[in-house]
């Protein structure tokens, strides 16, 4: 199997495209009838869908996943940890960071003390926060100037992929 690209994107940095290299790989190597299973890089696969907040497709990722690759590589498991407290909303730290970026496209100036109610902090936790993240805080007013950050969303599934996807599926009923 070849992982180059795979490899490339790790040491580029480039984690947002792991999860769409992994599949395409997976896609391909099972097209081709070669068993994987044993050589995948499951953790890295999960943890590219996870790092997108694809929890679908991890979760369907985990249902494919042979028990015995499970119950022998306990790195796969202890990521699946992650997934599941993301997948039942079980998580503060996300928490935060999902608000803090909601605050962040929401407001220009917000007080320190609302800030503090928003993040679910008191309010010098609430302060190191966001002074972290680049905001200013002017102590007469007790109010933090936010920047402003942009965020970028691309769709998961582009038409040209969901169309390869019906094509290998009718190729393997028929």
């Amino acid at each position: 199997m070849d992982f180059s690209k795979l490899t490339d994107a790790i040491a580029s940095r480039s984690y947002d495209k792991i999860a769409d290299i992994c599949d395409q790989l997976m896609l391909q190597i099972a097209s081709q009838g070669v068993a994987f299973q044993d050589e995948w890089p499951y953790a890295v696969h999960l943890l590219g869908h996870i790092y997108l907040n694809d929890l679908n497709s991890a979760r369907f990722l985990w249902k494919s996943i042979p028990v015995s690759i499970k119950e022998s590589r306990p790195e796969v498991v202890a990521i699946w940890k992650i997934g599941q407290q993301l997948w039942t909303r079980n998580y503060a730290e996300r928490y935060t960071r999902r608000m803090f970026e909601l605050l962040m496209s929401a407001y220009s100036t917000i007080s320190i003390q609302d800030t503090a109610l928003f993040l679910g902090m008191n309010e010098n936790e609430a302060t190191s926060y966001v002074l972290q993240h680049g905001w200013t805080v002017d102590a007469a007013s007790q109010m933090f100037t936010v920047k402003k950050h942009t965020v970028v969303t691309e769709q998961k599934i582009d038409p040209s992929k969901l169309q390869r996807l019906t094509e290998y599926v009718f190729h393997l009923e028929h």
